[in-house]
């Protein structure tokens, strides 16, 4: 008797230090997002497309999105949220008209392998738009020449990740991507000819600057016990330095830790079809300040879905909105983030899980 006391005790222990553990941590985290923001660190990082978020639901929640878990969006914030998926299938398609017209458009699908773990595929595609391409011509009236034939920048992602819970608590995931960028092309001098007048003529030859790389996603998700409340931890687009011409960059590498809970498991009389997640996310990016990002989801028969989020430490948007239906496995999204110098930003997503 003595001994089961003292096991469960024991067992109490355990859970009640690992939760003060991850809470010390997040607010260690935020601390520092406090007294850090002297630390500005601007354009440090190529390859920003991948720090874009495409997905309505996540955007309206702030992108606060490192705990959730269950559907294929996970592996655009953190992989280890695949493990939790309870069908069999689930497929998400997203686009939105980003800043200057540019169009993104993403997709991602995942199979529940039982036992064996969840793996996914997802990709992300950016049209930038029509360019009208030119170069100097001093044998033009203008000055300069259109260029038709040099195409149109584009960039994309397509990637591979793999989720499996080790133990009703702890879940953890990876995703391995190729990224690739492609700006156009330019006439650079590649050669330098000495005239017969002793003058020097450089000779131009076109130069297209097209950049792909491998990058690598990880993540983890721990349960604490204590009702709904979760903590979890995500690094992404960790890869090796890149280089066009002469200066090397390298990926925006992201680091975050989340925390998240359903508010209404502390009202049982009303939990069952009423739901509300408050989602905070402490971010640690390579190329911006620090910052926080906090969602909140209320949710409602698993029918109905109104979001909110907040950023701090933003130069020109704070806060997003949106909205959901789900009906029979099909989910329609939507999301507004309203800009202070730019135009509004609206994403739409819709989902299919069976």
């Amino acid at each position: 008797m003595l001994n089961k006391v003292k096991s469960r005790f024991l067992s109490g222990k355990n859970i009640i230090t690992n939760v003060l553990t991850g809470i010390l941590l997040f607010v260690f985290l935020v601390s520092s997002n406090t007294f850090g923001q002297d630390n500005q660190k601007l354009a440090q990082t190529g390859f920003q497309f991948l720090t874009v978020g495409t997905n309505a639901r996540s955007a309206a929640l702030g992108e606060a999105f490192t705990t959730q878990d269950g559907t294929a969006i996970a592996m655009f914030h953190n992989p280890a949220g695949l493990s939790r998926m309870t069908g069999t299938t689930d497929v998400s398609v997203s686009q939105m008209t980003w800043i200057a017209d540019i169009n993104y458009y993403s997709g991602a699908v995942s199979l529940n392998l039982d036992s064996y773990g969840v793996i996914g595929f997802s990709f992300n595609y950016i049209d930038y738009g029509e360019f009208l391409w030119t170069r100097v011509d001093p044998t033009s009236e203008k000055g300069y020449s259109d260029i038709l034939d040099w195409g149109m920048p584009t960039s994309y992602m397509a990637g591979i990740s793999y989720g499996k819970e080790l133990s009703d608590k702890f879940a953890v995931g990876g995703t391995v991507k190729f990224a690739s960028q492609n700006l156009g092309s330019s006439y650079v001098p590649t050669e330098i000819i000495e005239l017969e007048d002793g003058r020097d003529s450089v000779v131009s030859g076109t130069q297209e600057y097209i950049k792909g790389v491998l990058a690598f996603d990880f993540g983890t998700i721990y349960k604490t016990g204590f009702k709904s409340l979760a903590f979890g931890m995500s690094i992404r687009n960790f890869a090796s330095e890149q280089k066009y011409e002469k200066e090397s960059f390298q990926l925006p590498l992201m680091f975050r830790i989340g925390i998240s809970m359903n508010l209404m498991d502390f009202f049982e009389s009303i939990n069952d079809i009423n739901k509300f997640q408050l989602s905070i996310d402490a971010v640690h990016p390579r190329s911006f300040p620090e910052y926080i990002a906090i969602g909140g989801e209320y949710i409602f028969d698993e029918m109905l879905f109104l979001r909110l989020g907040y950023i701090s430490s933003q130069s020109d948007y704070s806060y997003s909105l949106g909205a959901g239906i789900n009906y029979s496995g099909v989910s329609v999204n939507y999301s507004y983030t309203p800009f202070d110098t730019f135009n509004d930003v609206s994403r739409f997503t819709v989902g299919f899980a069976f």
